[in-house]
């Protein structure tokens, strides 16, 4: 019997090539594309969660109560981890972890730059990374331990084995022993490093870190198996009270445990609480996934719902001849089945073709995992779910049809009162209003990344190159700047602690006359040099830059408007400033700009002198002449600085990494509207030509009595656009709904304008009228005689 229904099936696809070729392809592609945006989401979930006891590592986080705000992130001050270890029974391993930095790594004639931090000896029993020569116990415990990774290893040893226990020079300066080789970390891995240092000599060379008011690093531990979490965040809370001597009545910090498998999708805070992150990267595209496969579900129904007719009489006579309602329900859902399978086996023959164009734009190494069981039950249950979706209402639809009534050729194609019609409408408009959902979307989150990404920082971010200042730069920067000011093409040279387009460096303590002295009030601070509005391009509202003719500037400090907004000062400049108990005046107002993320609105900014290289030197370059002042630079690099490879970037590529994952999320979002567009669209010309075929007799005769073409394209073009028109009525407030909530996360962002949404409504308009008028047309321009000669 099954053989039979297969055939029949088989007879019938070939029967009706052209919707077959509908259904199979919008099921494809529907499918191909929700394959692809789960293979992304995949990976997007399984990072931190790839730990032999991922379950119960977690971050310390806190929580800062200051000056009426409250701040949360992950830096804490670096003793807390030995710390915790005594006071906490439930904490069975603890380890520090310090900013990422890169370090010039060389072996006779061998030189390379590569990433790493300090971290805690602890760090390799909380993290599960394989170790390939060493042991966790001893891998980071001495003061001079060098952990290394398999890359690291052989570019310098050849194998792994044969690096334990050499030695490697850092920065041309310090030899540090290889104590242990690890595995090359996967991308799943939740910190990236190639090389990790003693914990004890970070402390050696930071000697701030011993002091419960700094903080900094981070602090990641293991629990007990049998311990309690809730404990451990209850004794957490007030942990620092009596420690950190800041605490006042108005600052304090409370420190909370963030897990480790939740960091990487939960990393956005809100007034101190969480408030989602990449996880709303996550559902928007699974969202978008959804709609893909309920759109290419919806053109399978309808055009089976509206092609009933067309096999009312073979029903009726399988009921005459015996059959039951269950055996036809099998035969429709067999052939729903059989198109479903089809369908997926071309949408993994598209998903191995299109796989590594989506890798290069989502920066992923994605595959397909054949060999992983849950991949193969996510197949299952899609084609589960999409054969059975599909193929339900149709099956249940046909199966229910009264014999006597198909055979005499009662069965009429419904009507605007048929259950099956008003169904096939509600289809249709459910289709539409994703698709406006999704074009509104789509329009909106463009606009925003354009909005950020010609968004006026309050400096000039172009031909802005970044080096930083390591090797024999520190006590050559003068020589190195002079002789970058008499090259041509180069405007401007600087130094500046921080990156420009990321400071997180924080302080609370900063001294004013009249300030409260029980209040701690946080300030973002940094270091800079002479020149550095100049090169920054920022504005000097009043005042002077830092400069070398006054040396009282060593105690000055520039500050920007929402720092003296929040001093009182109305006018700053001249006024007495004390930072770290280090008395100075203020001697520029800087306009406010923005150092960090666009998702934090701009804080008061202290920005004291280093007229050394310290951090990083910033080198403004004449515009249209980048390129060759770039090559003069790199010359004169090398000449001073010889045993250290010319690494730069520039700082619009660094604000523009910042946003990386909204763009990928942006252009994803694009595609995959486009795709669910093209698919609605296609069902929609199936039914147009169904409907056009359907009436065709009714077409011939209108034009035998004078109907004109336009008429006749009127006629059958008007009943698609009216529902057309009520999906944009009904996905208009949604839609603003959704993503005035996603703009929320910005605390700079656009203003949704009208104008949005009445584009939106155009292109649906425009996209399904085009769509349908092919068909149209191509009934309207058609002989009548021959529509009419069985007559």
């Amino acid at each position: 019997m099954i053989r039979n229904y297969f055939k029949i099936a088989l007879r019938n696809f070939l029967r009706n090539k052209a919707f077959s070729a509908i259904n199979v392809l919008g099921l494809a592609f529907g499918m191909a594309a929700s394959l692809l945006i789960l293979l992304w989401i995949s990976d997007e979930w399984s990072i931190g969660r790839g730990y032999a006891n991922a379950s119960r590592i977690y971050r310390v986080m806190e929580r800062e109560f200051t000056d009426g705000k409250v701040v949360a992130d992950d830096d804490t001050p670096g003793i807390l981890a030995d710390e915790l270890k005594r006071q906490f029974p439930e904490v069975l391993y603890a380890a520090g972890l310090s900013w990422q930095e890169g370090h010039l790594l060389s072996l006779n004639e061998k030189s390379e730059r590569f990433n790493g931090c300090f971290a805690g000896s602890d760090w390799f029993h909380i993290y599960s990374v394989p170790l390939l020569a060493g042991t966790p116990k001893t891998a980071l415990s001495a003061p001079g331990s060098l952990s290394i990774s398999r890359k690291v290893a052989e570019h310098y040893f050849g194998t792994p084995a044969a690096a334990l226990g050499k030695s490697i020079q850092f920065d041309n300066s310090k030899n540090y022993q290889v104590t242990a080789v690890f595995e090359n970390l996967p991308a799943s891995s939740s910190d990236q490093y190639d090389f990790l240092l003693s914990w004890d000599q970070f402390i050696a060379r930071e000697p701030w870190l011993k002091e419960w008011t700094n903080a900094g690093p981070k602090t990641r531990l293991m629990l007990r198996e049998e311990s309690d979490r809730s404990v451990v965040d209850a004794g957490l809370k007030w942990f620092l009270k009596g420690r950190n001597t800041d605490f006042g009545k108005t600052f304090h910090i409370n420190l909370f445990l963030q897990p480790e498998t939740e960091a990487y999708l939960y990393s956005n805070f809100k007034d101190g609480y969480l408030h989602g992150g990449r996880i709303d990267h996550v559902r928007l595209l699974a969202i978008v996934a959804g709609f893909l496969l309920l759109i290419a579900v919806i053109n399978f129904m309808n055009l089976a719902t509206a092609r009933a007719g067309r096999r009312a009489r073979e029903v009726g006579v399988r009921k005459v001849v015996g059959a039951g309602r269950p055996s036809l329900i099998g035969q429709f859902m067999g052939e729903a089945m059989l198109l479903t399978c089809l369908a997926m086996l071309l949408a993994i023959l598209t998903i191995i073709l299109v796989l590594p164009s989506f890798n290069q734009l989502t920066d992923k190494a994605l595959v397909l995992p054949f060999e992983q069981p849950y991949f193969w039950v996510i197949l299952v249950g899609m084609l589960l779910f999409t054969g059975i979706l599909a193929g339900s209402y149709p099956a249940l639809f046909l199966s229910a049809l009264n014999p006597l009534k198909t055979l005499k050729g009662m069965l009429a194609v419904p009507r605007s009162n048929s259950g099956a019609h008003l169904f096939r409408r509600g289809l249709v408009v459910f289709q539409f209003v994703m698709s406006m959902l999704l074009i509104v979307g789509t329009t909106i989150v463009y606009q925003q990344l354009e909005f950020i990404r010609n968004k006026n920082l309050g400096y000039n971010r172009e031909n802005l190159i970044i080096l930083t200042s390591d090797g024999e730069l520190p006590k050559n920067y003068q020589t190195f700047k002079q002789e970058l000011l008499k090259t041509t093409g180069i405007q401007s040279v600087t130094n500046m602690f921080t990156n420009p387009v990321g400071n997180g460096n924080t302080t609370e303590g900063i001294k004013w006359p009249g300030k409260d002295p029980q209040a701690a009030i946080s300030f973002n601070n940094t270091a800079a040099g002479y020149d550095f509005a100049e090169t920054m391009k920022v504005k000097l509202i009043d005042g002077r830059d830092f400069s070398p003719e006054f040396a009282s500037d060593s105690s000055n400090y520039l500050i920007n408007e929402a720092a003296a907004k929040r001093i009182g000062y109305k006018n700053p400049v001249g006024q007495p400033l004390t930072m770290w108990d280090r008395p100075g005046k203020i001697v520029g107002l800087l306009q406010d700009f923005h150092f960090n993320s666009l998702h934090e609105p701009i804080r008061p900014l202290i920005i004291r002198l280093a007229p050394g290289p310290y951090g990083n030197i910033l080198i403004r370059t004449e515009p249209g002449q980048t390129t060759q002042a770039l090559a003069s630079v790199e010359r004169l690099y090398k000449k001073i600085n010889p045993n250290f490879p010319f690494k730069y970037s520039f700082v619009d590529s660094d604000y523009e990494y910042v946003y990386k994952s909204e763009n990928i999320v942006g252009m994803l979002s694009t595609i995959f509207s486009g795709l669910a567009i093209f698919i609605a669209c296609l069902g929609l010309f199936g039914l147009a030509a169904f409907t056009a075929e359907q009436r065709i007799k009714e077409i011939g005769v209108r034009k035998v009595l004078g109907a004109s073409v336009a008429s006749i394209v009127a006629l059958l073009s008007g009943d698609f656009l009216k529902l057309v028109c009520a999906a944009i009525l009904i996905a208009t407030p949604v839609s603003w709904f959704v993503m005035n909530e996603w703009l929320t996360t910005y605390a700079y962002k656009i203003e949704i304008g009208w104008w949005v949404f009445a584009l939106a409504g155009v292109l649906s308009l425009g996209i399904a009228l085009f769509t349908i008028s092919f068909q149209s047309i191509k009934a309207a321009l058609a002989d009548p005689v021959k529509s009419l000669k069985s007559e």
